[in-house]
């Protein structure tokens, strides 16, 4: 049985589109509903709820959405806790990179908890030391 989750980015304004069109240059067309939100730099995490809402709904599938944010603990990751409780079964994952991003598209067929995991292991493993 294939699994498939949306996967929604909420990031700093610029962040999310230039990383998805970094990764559909790479992989291809993604291979799971994407919408990305980036709220603006002085927006209220209350006032962007409804669109950050609107944008979950956009990719919204019954095994659930994985939501990738840039910055742990930033607007946009805050943002994405409210999101998170609004009843759709979410997985967050802080510190979105291309290779993060790369992983999702690669393993797309993944349930929900374990494509965090793979989401993470992504981000985690991208980063590597070129003169060790």
């Amino acid at each position: 049985m294939i699994v498939a989750v949306g996967l929604l980015l909420i990031t700093h304004t610029g962040v999310a589109e230039a990383l998805l069109a970094a990764a559909i240059r790479v992989a291809g067309a993604p291979p799971l509903k994407v919408a990305s939100f980036e709220p603006g730099p002085d927006s209220d995490i209350d006032a962007a709820l409804p669109a950050a809402s609107a944008a979950l709904r956009r990719v919204e599938h019954e095994d659930g959405v994985l939501i990738l944010t840039d910055l742990h603990g930033a607007a946009p990751a805050r943002l994405a806790a409210r999101v998170a409780q609004l009843g759709t079964p979410v997985r967050r994952i802080s510190g979105l990179s291309l290779p993060m991003l790369l992983r999702v598209f690669n393993y797309a067929e993944q349930p929900l908890d374990e494509l965090a995991r793979t989401a993470a292991a992504g981000g985690r493993n991208g980063v590597v030391n070129d003169d060790a």
